[in-house]
């Protein structure tokens, strides 16, 4: 397969990937959460909004020389997190709010469920382009 069409490839299909890994993360906080909606001082975590997750990674640097200039080696941002705004805490310290998380799950399906679909979509057009 020439450069080109990896490139293509790597160009769509890699923030979708990288959406998923954030997405695996983020549930894993949300599942966190509600595990421990009962343990008292417990504070409910979130993971980085994608938007900033995108706009702090860095963009790989090809070398053809071991002179180039490489990036230094960067952190998976996707396990980037941050204390939850949560809608109410309880008498014991508790921030974790079982309803928010619930909807949290319900985005996070959701958004599983659209680069599914793109994916599904994307691979359908290329196999329909390699056929012919």
């Amino acid at each position: 397969m020439p450069n080109v069409h990896r490139s293509l490839i790597y160009i769509v299909l890699n923030p979708i990937d990288r959406q998923k890994s954030w997405l695996s993360t983020r549930q894993s906080l949300v599942a966190q959460n509600i595990a421990n909606v009962n343990t008292p001082g417990y504070k409910a975590m979130d993971a980085l909004p994608f938007a900033r997750v995108m706009e702090r990674s860095a963009l790989e640097m090809a070398g053809a020389s071991p002179m180039h200039m490489r990036p230094a080696p960067g952190e998976t941002m996707a396990a980037a997190t941050k204390p939850a705004e949560g809608w109410e805490t309880t008498y014991s310290g508790n921030t974790v709010s079982p309803e928010q998380e619930m909807i949290k799950a319900g985005e996070i399906r959701g958004a599983f469920t659209l680069d599914t679909n793109i994916q599904r979509s994307f691979h359908s057009m290329w196999m329909s382009t390699v056929r012919t």
